[in-house]
């Protein structure tokens, strides 16, 4: 028995070995072989790349997304041009919306307040094809492309609480003002590298949070560590932001999430035009 335990746990462990050894092998292949493109057959949804133009402190950014959505696959495709003025901005936001299929998996993005209440998202987000479903293992071999996808939040936050039926949480951030410009400024100007410079988005080092984490560093470094657990597991990112004094709030952790948790209130101000304003528990 123990000659035959001492042979299974070599075998276990070699097929470990293997299973790794060909991993990294597919993954130099298909980095030597695939390059990034923004010429493909693209979803609807993610079709059309957004761009910016800065002009002092103006900034118009063209094709803002703002879908009316029917189901999570039926929509009406609109797009829109906006020039927000910089000196208006007002409070930058952190959204986290939960996946219940993979423990601890998430989505993340930041929405920025400006003055007049008006707000505008930047989600970080793979770049589908038609067909093409999201798997994190897929996600390390170059297989999908990275957008940054700038929409109006009666899209990009409806379409997650109200379709989808994921909690969603939407987060004040402690910020300057002069610092949530330059986060701002940040964002899009990545999104117009990536319009001209496409990349592969990755699993681990290329994700939607890793991009807000890295953007967050440039404007203030070394402010989220990069190597934790819940940057790529991010359904807890909230606590890591809580716990690092981003999060705009007096409240505990959890009396904060009971309070950010929008689900209840995006259904019943759904079409209100105010739908930004009543999501946040603000008349």
């Amino acid at each position: 028995m123990n000659t035959f335990l001492r042979l299974l746990r070599k075998f276990v462990v070699y097929a470990v070995l293997v299973i790794i050894s060909c991993s990294v092998l597919v993954f130099v292949i298909t980095s030597f072989v695939t390059t990034p493109s923004n010429d493909r057959n693209w979803n609807e949804d993610q079709k059309i790349l957004p761009s910016a133009e800065v002009q002092g402190d103006k900034v118009m950014i063209r094709n803002i997304r703002n879908f009316s959505y029917a189901s999570t696959t039926s929509y009406t495709a609109h797009y829109y041009d906006k020039t927000f003025d910089l000196n208006e901005m007002k409070k930058v936001w952190y959204v986290v919306e939960p996946f219940s299929g993979i423990p601890g998996s998430a989505h993340t993005f930041l929405s920025f307040e400006f003055e007049r209440n008006q707000f505008v998202s930047i989600s970080v987000e793979i770049r589908k094809e038609k067909g093409e479903a999201y798997h994190p293992f897929k996600g390390l071999f170059n297989n999908y492309e990275l957008m940054y996808v700038i929409a109006d939040e009666s899209d990009v936050i409806k379409l997650r609480s109200n379709y989808r039926k994921d909690l969603v949480y939407v987060y004040p951030i402690k910020t300057t003002s002069e610092k949530a410009r330059a986060l701002f400024l940040d964002m899009v100007s990545r999104a117009n590298t990536l319009k001209d410079h496409p990349e592969f988005y990755n699993t681990v080092t290329n994700t939607c949070t890793t991009n807000i984490v890295h953007h967050v560093n440039t404007i203030t470094p070394h402010k989220v560590p990069f190597f934790n657990l819940r940057i790529l597991l991010p359904a807890n990112s909230d606590k890591l932001a809580y716990g690092l004094g981003l999060i705009d709030t007096d409240l505990s952790f959890e009396k904060a999430r009971e309070r950010f948790l929008i689900n209840d209130r995006a259904m019943k101000y759904a079409n209100d035009p105010d739908f930004s304003v009543k999501i946040r528990g603000e008349e």
